[in-house]
């Protein structure tokens, strides 16, 4: 069949790889891809938040199934337009999608359904979040209600901070999505990822993940979108796991059901976890970026039949093949993020890094120049391998990154310190 996979960033890259693997895909469109992606599919120019040119697209080119990479698009209502243009789609309604979109009705949902998640408040004015702020003390955590890209969240040491983090919001320093805020309790125990596959009634677990969300060595430096990686997670023992789906997963679903919004697509918590004790943090409703690079290097070829099961409410029954292993991926970003930094430098070494099911440098940021690969993103690679052991799986991502030859690059030397 002819797939389409929208997005152009290393999840998508990581997505592209597996769905590649698999013999059903004859032909596979990416837009608007990467210089990586466009290695081993074919990159379109489209307006991917355009429902009707996504539809057009894909009736243009017999595309049979398409893929949903970054929340965007979802937001925009894609997914629906491709539903009620008789297309297979992975990815969640524009109100389903209101999990990620709006924190605030994630929270709603959280205490319909008896979710254990942070105390929480919801402001549309800065004044009496301050006094709120102020009331709790410190820590604190301050969020835009909206989309921001993954940086709306500031966990405020100081209430001193969490007013400078309020004043800044409503000042727009996150555009519209900062026009509202909520500031939570801040919550203690250790960060990671579940993922699950769901068909509006059936929900799938098809991984567990931790990434390391700080700029510098030992979790340190400013919050980033990711720079780094591994899975699967220690501190989601199989019992934390059940929990996770008796507690939050299953009732949050069968909330979204009651609504008339019934959930379909991928649904990743965020979860912090403390004595054995999961609270949710978040939900995303796609793969986690760079969570979903360690998930798809673990899953290959059978990741387009999970996807494709969850689309067409095919779930109940479905199995994931897990081999023992493990996986990591190393973010390599331009000097300078998350701030500003440069775009256009030459990458070299690329072509002495293998390609197989154990090592693989997905793209991230980038693009082609005069036949070479430069930067053109903050997070540019991501360097990602496989292995019998976490410890295994670091030498292999390492090897590689020692490999490349970028000047304006840097990258963190101690993912998976703490599992290691």
């Amino acid at each position: 069949m002819n797939i389409l996979i929208l997005g152009g960033g290393g999840r998508e890259h990581s997505l592209a790889w597996a769905v590649m693997q698999n013999p059903k895909c004859d032909r596979l469109f990416v837009a608007p891809g990467n210089a990586g992606i466009a290695q081993i599919a074919e990159c379109a120019a489209l307006d991917i938040e355009n429902g009707a040119a996504v539809v057009n697209f894909c009736d243009g080119n017999a595309v049979d199934f398409v893929i949903v990479g970054p929340e965007a698009p979802l937001a925009a209502g894609v997914a629906d337009r491709l539903r009620e243009a008789g297309l297979t789609v992975f990815g969640p309604s524009a109100e389903a999608a209101r999990l990620e979109t709006s924190k605030t009705f994630t929270k709603e949902i959280c205490a319909a359904a008896g979710v254990p998640t942070a105390d929480w408040a919801h402001f549309t004015d800065a004044d009496a979040a301050k006094i709120h702020v102020r009331a709790q003390g410190a820590p604190i955590v301050v969020k835009a209600d909206g989309l921001a890209a993954g940086k709306g969240v500031v966990v405020a040491e100081t209430v001193e901070a969490a007013e400078r983090a309020i004043d800044e919001m409503f000042a727009g320093a996150f555009g519209d999505a900062g026009a509202e805020v909520v500031i939570e309790e801040c919550m203690t125990g250790e960060e990671a990822s579940f993922f699950v596959l769901c068909d509006g009634e059936t929900a799938l677990p098809v991984g567990t993940a931790q990434d390391h969300k700080r700029a510098g060595e030992g979790d340190t430096g400013p919050n980033t979108g990711g720079m780094g990686a591994y899975s699967p997670a220690p501190v989601l023992t199989e019992a934390v796991a059940r929990r996770v789906m008796e507690r939050i997963i299953h009732p949050t679903l069968a909330e979204m059901a009651r609504r008339g919004t019934p959930y379909r697509g991928v649904l990743y918590a965020g979860l912090m976890i403390e004595d054995a004790r999961p609270r949710l943090v978040e939900y995303n409703v796609r793969f986690g970026d760079p969570e979903c690079q360690v998930l798809m290097m673990r899953l290959g070829a059978q990741a387009l039949d999970l996807m494709q099961a969850a689309a067409e409410g095919r779930l109940e029954g479905t199995r994931v093949s897990w081999a023992e292993d493990h996986a990591m991926t190393v973010v390599m970003a331009a000097r300078g993020y998350p701030g500003a930094y440069e775009k256009g430098e030459v990458i070299g070494g690329l072509e002495d890094c293998p390609e197989d099911s154990f090592n693989m440098v997905f793209h991230a940021g980038t693009a082609e120049r005069d036949g070479r690969i430069v930067a053109a993103g903050g997070r540019v690679l991501n360097v990602t391998a496989r292995g019998a052991t976490l410890g295994e799986a670091r030498d292999r991502a390492y090897a590689m990154v020692d490999c490349i030859d970028w000047p304006g690059g840097f990258c963190r030397r101690d993912i998976g310190w703490r599992a290691l």
